[in-house]
């Protein structure tokens, strides 16, 4: 079974994030911002990340389609999510691009040891957990990275409801797509 990890960069320095990384064997960062900087954390600028994870062994690919920052469509079968954010990301989540997108990070890690970043140290406040929802619907076995003990295995969103490998998070009377 394929484990892909996610983990947020937060406030930690570059050297913290590293030593997770290395901690659990991870060689290829992927980043999953949509805008992949930080003015308040520099050292996890998309620039300063291609040039620093190769002298500590890893690789760093950013996957923009994966990431977050999407408005909810009009006719959103999302519903359950309050936060609009997210019901944008589970929007998202329905789309051609975003789908060859899923498919290359899983392309990936079939040779790698991959770990999903984003800014959110909480899994759960960020958009990797939707993120999460959709690699263990394929199969994937997802493991939280949120400090120096042992990561937190992924379960599936309770509300989420999934046809085949499409997860909608329909609110209450609104019926799922299928």
């Amino acid at each position: 079974m394929t484990t892909i990890w996610t983990i947020g960069h937060s406030t930690r320095s570059l050297e913290e994030l590293v030593d997770l990384l290395r901690a659990h064997g991870i060689t290829v960062l992927a980043d999953v911002r949509t805008l992949p900087g930080s003015r308040r954390h520099p050292q996890f600028d998309r620039e300063t990340l291609e040039e620093e994870l190769p002298r500590h062994g890893l690789r760093y690919v950013h996957f923009r389609a994966l990431g977050g920052l999407r408005r909810p469509r009009p006719d959103s079968p999302n519903l359950a999510w309050r936060n609009t954010a997210f019901r944008g990301y589970a929007d998202a989540m329905l789309t051609p691009e975003w789908e060859r997108a899923v498919g290359e990070l899983l392309e990936l890690a079939a040779t790698e040891r991959v770990a999903v970043m984003c800014a959110e140290a909480v899994p759960w406040r960020c958009h990797r957990s939707l993120l999460a929802d959709a690699l263990v619907v394929r199969g994937v076995e997802v493991r939280h990275i949120t400090g120096k003990g042992e990561p937190a295995r992924h379960t599936l969103t309770s509300f989420a409801h999934v046809e085949g490998l499409r997860i909608t998070y329909p609110g209450s009377g609104q019926l799922p797509l299928g």
